[in-house]
């Protein structure tokens, strides 16, 4: 891969197109939302009774939108360091008209109350922007000091070794996936080169590591597309 072409920035004036275009790249990338509702449903016993749910990445709102649609007692506080993108997550929630439960900050998790503690926490997409294992683990680790006991986290990231084969080809695949949906072939050059320099990927098995040593237990792998994982975990007792 070659770096011709500069990474994405999350205050590009066109980073909205991240946004309307992540479903298309992504297969299943609703199911996976659906997916983490029912399990975070599912950890915390019920749908109905208030919770605090800390979204990390906050940026596009699809977290939000789903489970803010399917449980009106929840809380949200949405994290993310980009203002254009969380400017995209606001007017999907006003338009849902869910910003009553809704609580948006600019920056990153060390911004947060430092007693703040949260019913459960997810972070979707964000773990392979963050540069190097020191930085992987410190993040985990903060979203760890804000959850209860008991809490669980959904994290999805893109993952794999990108100088394996096998890594080559699942971008082969999916690289047939994103065009034939729609993507034009710059846009997927432009994602491929970004690989390593714009996102720093680990293979899944390190990323199981990472939140075991952060103090999580229970580490599921629950989604897979291509190269993107899902995982579920809980918050040790």
């Amino acid at each position: 891969m070659n770096h011709s072409q500069s990474p994405m920035s999350w205050d590009d004036p066109d980073v909205h197109r991240y946004v309307e275009t992540i479903s298309i790249k992504i297969p299943g990338y609703h199911l996976l939302y659906d997916m983490t509702d029912r399990l975070m449903t599912a950890q915390l016993q019920s749908g109905n009774d208030p919770a605090e749910v800390l979204i990390v990445g906050a940026g596009g709102g699809q977290e939000i939108i789903t489970f803010g649609s399917r449980h009106e007692s929840w809380l949200f506080t949405g994290l993310d360091p980009s203002a254009r993108m969380l400017d995209v997550a606001q007017l999907r929630v006003d338009r849902a008209t869910l910003g009553h439960r809704v609580s948006f900050i600019e920056g990153t998790i060390a911004r947060l109350a430092q007693a703040q503690r949260y019913d459960a926490a997810t972070c979707m997409l964000v773990l392979h922007f963050v540069q190097g294992l020191l930085q992987k683990r410190e993040l985990l680790c903060r979203i760890a000091e804000h959850l209860k006991p008991g809490a669980p986290l959904f994290l999805a990231s893109l993952n794999g070794n990108p100088n394996s084969e096998a890594f080559a080809v699942q971008m082969l695949a999916w690289k047939s996936h994103m065009l034939e949906h729609g993507i034009p072939l710059q846009e997927w050059e432009q994602f491929a080169d970004s690989i390593g320099h714009g996102s720093d990927p680990v293979p899944a098995s390190m990323v199981a590591e990472l939140l075991e040593e952060a103090g999580f237990t229970q580490v599921t792998r629950y989604f897979g597309s291509y190269l993107i994982d899902g995982w579920f975990a809980v918050k040790a007792e």
